[in-house]
C-alpha cells in the first residue's frame, strides 16, 4: 500500500520508493526468493481476529537484520525507525495518518522490540526450511551439475549464557548436567580444534568446553560458481557431529531430487552408514580413518582379515549384528576349516577357540576399511571440505557463532535465515554469471 500525506501525495511517494537506495537493494534481494511458499502458509491459517501484519513482512525484517549485521532486536527497531519507505516496502500494515510526513505513523505501524524477538521465536521452522529448499531448487535450475559431491560439517556456537564468559563467577557445577539459567535449551559440549603443529615439530589439539549449540551444513562448491548450502540443521552442543549427517543428507537429497556420487567430512563423521551412502552408487565418501579407540584390522584387497601371525583368516558365516550392519564372522585359519596341527602363542588358541572376528561385510563398511586414502580421487573429494569452511566463515560473520538470543528456537531459526541470505547470495552471482557466458536470444 502506498499511503498518501500533506507533504507527498501517492506519486511522489511511489517515485522516492523508486529511487531510495536502500528500499532498491531489499527489493532486488527478495525478488530472489519464493514468497508464494509463504501465501500459502498464510493462506492455510485462520484469517478470524483483525488483520494483522502478513508473515512475509517480519521474514522480511529478519533478513534486514542478518544482512545488517545488527546483533540485537533493539538495534533493528531504530534501523528500521530511521527508513520509514523501507516499512512500506517490507509490506508492513500501514497505520494511516495523513498528517505525518509519509503518510503513515511510524512508530505505530512498526511492531515493538517484545513482539519481533517473540516473532523470531514463533517462525515456522518448517516454512524457513521450505524457502531454503526452494533457493537450493532455483541454484539447481541454474547450475545443473550441483550437489554432485556434498561435504559435511559442523560448527560451534556460543549460547549467550553468563557460563561461557570467563570473566563471570559461575555458580554451580559445570557439568553436562547443569542448565543455564540464561538458555535452558543449549547444552554443555567440547569443542576440539585440528591438531596445531608446534615449532618442535609435535602436535598438540585444543579443547575448549562451552554451553551452545552446533549448527550442521551440507555444502556444495564449483570454482566458478562458488559456494551453495544444500541443507541445514540445528542442535544442542552435546549432540555427536555424526548425529547431523542423516538429517542433513535426507534433506540434501530431498531437495535435490538426487543422490550425490560423493560426500566429504572430517574424521569425525568416520561411521559405516556414512560410507554406505555413496557405495551403493560407486561413489567415495572421503573421510579420514578413525579409530575411535580400536586397532584397525589389516585385510586383503577382498576384505578378508588377517590374524596375528599375518594369516587370512577363513570365513564361516554371516549374521546380523546388533549394531544394525551385516556382519561376516571370520575364525583362525589354523583351526578352520580343519586343524592343521600348527600352534600359535595367542590366548585364544590355547583356549581352543583361535582368533574371531567379525566384520561389516555391508558395502559401506568395507569401503570404509580398504578405502585408498592415497588416491587422487580421495583427495579430490575431500578437498571439497573447504565449502563447508567457507560457508562457516560466511555465516560468521553474520554472526552465527555469537547469537543474542535465549532459546533454541530462536537460533535455530536465525541459523536457517543466515544460510537462506548466503544461497540468496550465491542464486544472485549464479544469474550473473549465466548471463555473461549463455548467449543472448
Amino acid at each position: 500500500m502506498i499511503p498518501t500525506s500533506s507533504r507527498f501525495d501517492q506519486s511522489t511517494l511511489q517515485q522516492m520508493l523508486d529511487t531510495d537506495p536502500v528500499v532498491l537493494d531489499y527489493r532486488g534481494f527478495f525478488a530472489d526468493l519464493d514468497w508464494s511458499l509463504v501465501e500459502r502458509w498464510h493462506a492455510a491459517r485462520s484469517s478470524r481476529g483483525r488483520p494483522a501484519h502478513p508473515e512475509s513482512a517480519y521474514l522480511k525484517v529478519f533478513l534486514v537484520r542478518i544482512r545488517e549485521k545488527m546483533s540485537y532486536t533493539s538495534q533493528l527497531h531504530r534501523f528500521l525507525l530511521r527508513h520509514p519507505l523501507l516499512i512500506i516496502e517490507l509490506g508492513f500494515q500501514l497505520v494511516l495518518d495523513p498528517a505525518a510526513p509519509y503518510g503513515f505513523d511510524v512508530g505505530r505501524t512498526l511492531p515493538s522490540e517484545q513482539w519481533l524477538r517473540q516473532k523470531l521465536r514463533n517462525f515456522d521452522q518448517d516454512l524457513l526450511q521450505a524457502l531454503l529448499a526452494a533457493t537450493v531448487t532455483n541454484l539447481k535450475a541454474a547450475i545443473p551439475h550441483l550437489g554432485e559431491t556434498i561435504a559435511f560439517d559442523v560448527k560451534h556456537m556460543f549460547a549467550w549464557v553468563r557460563e561461557n564468559n570467563p570473566n563471570v563467577y559461575v555458580e554451580g557445577s559445570f557439568t553436562v548436567h547443569h542448565i543455564p539459567k540464561g538458555d535452558p535449551d543449549c547444552r554443555l559440549g567440547v569443542k576440539k580444534s585440528s591438531n596445531q603443529v608446534q615449532p618442535d615439530g609435535t602436535t598438540k589439539k585444543k579443547k575448549i568446553s562451552l554451553f551452545g549449540y552446533g549448527t550442521g551444513v551440507a555444502a556444495w562448491t564449483d570454482s566458478t560458481y562458488g559456494d551453495v548450502v544444500l541443507a541445514e540443521y540445528t542442535l544442542p552442543f552435546n549432540a555427536a557431529d555424526v548425529t547431523y549427517f542423516r538429517p542433513l543428507y535426507q534433506r540434501a537429497v530431498v531437495t535435490l531430487d538426487r543422490y550425490p556420487t560423493h560426500i566429504a567430512a572430517d574424521a569425525a563423521y568416520d561411521f559405516w552408514y556414512v560410507y554406505q551412502t555413496v557405495a551403493l552408487r560407486d561413489g567415495i565418501a572421503a573421510v579420514p580413518l578413525n579409530s575411535h579407540g580400536h586397532d584397525e584390522v589389516p585385510r586383503d584387497p577382498d576384505g578378508t582379515p588377517y590374524c596375528c601371525r599375518g594369516l587370512r583368516m577363513h570365513p564361516v558365516f554371516f549374521f546380523q549384528h546388533t549394531n544394525g550392519y551385516r556382519a561376516q564372522r571370520f575364525r583362525c585359519p589354523l583351526l578352520f576349516p580343519k586343524a592343521t596341527g600348527e600352534t600359535c602363542e595367542h590366548a585364544q588358541f590355547a583356549k581352543g577357540r583361535g582368533c574371531v572376528k567379525d566384520l561389516n561385510w555391508e558395502k559401506g563398511g568395507l569401503m570404509r576399511a580398504l578405502l585408498d586414502r592415497e588416491s587422487d580421487l580421495y583427495h579430490s573429494v575431500y578437498n571439497r571440505r573447504t565449502a563447508c569452511e567457507r560457508i562457516n566463515s560466511r555465516a560468521k560473520a553474520f554472526g552465527i557463532e555469537t547469537p543474542k538470543v535465549r532459546n533454541g528456537r530462536s537460533v535455530a531459526n536465525l541459523n536457517t535465515l543466515i544460510y537462506l541470505i548466503i544461497n540468496v547470495q550465491a542464486l544472485q552471482k549464479a544469474h550473473s554469471i549465466n548471463k555473461g557466458i549463455l548467449p543472448m536470444n
